[in-house]
């Protein structure tokens, strides 16, 4: 599982020129699911976001979690995070799970999110094509891969 994680002021999401998700203060987690992943890959990388200090303190360090500061979570599907450009222009998929998986990981997801959280996440709407809006705020990107732990 890769992550693009954005630290963000506010951020939304439409799909078929509806709007699927929207949030305040709190992150925009983009989420690429590989055929390999399973339920630990999608634990580890819940606990990892909920717990990054990405948010600043009173003195204006990074030293706060979403959890701390009781942010907000857009979950967004993205299988292109498995993009693979070793050869040629055309980015390959092909590490990237089939759709039906990619559901099924993107459905878990969204519920141990909520879980962990106790209350609502917002989401994109998976397998279409999305527009995303954002304020970055740091800027804070923070990629991540439960694969390397990193």
């Amino acid at each position: 599982m890769r992550v693009v994680v954005q630290k963000v002021k506010n951020a939304s999401v439409k799909a078929n020129n509806q709007l699927a998700g929207e949030i305040k203060n709190g992150l925009v987690v983009l989420a690429g699911y590989e055929s390999s992943d399973n339920s630990e890959d999608i634990s580890w990388m819940i606990q990892k976001i909920i717990k990054m200090r990405i948010f600043n303190d009173s003195e204006n360090k990074l030293n706060f979690s979403v959890e701390d500061v009781d942010g907000e979570i857009l979950l967004i599907s993205q299988f292109t995070l498995h993009a693979s450009v070793k050869k040629g222009n055309r980015p390959s998929y092909i590490k990237a799970a089939d759709s039906k998986k990619a559901k099924q990981m993107y459905d878990q997801t969204i519920s141990e999110f909520e879980t962990v959280l106790k209350r609502k996440i917002s989401t994109g709407k998976f397998g279409t094509n999305m527009e995303v809006s954002l304020v970055n705020n740091g800027p804070v990107t923070i990629t991540i891969d439960s694969k390397k732990k990193e």
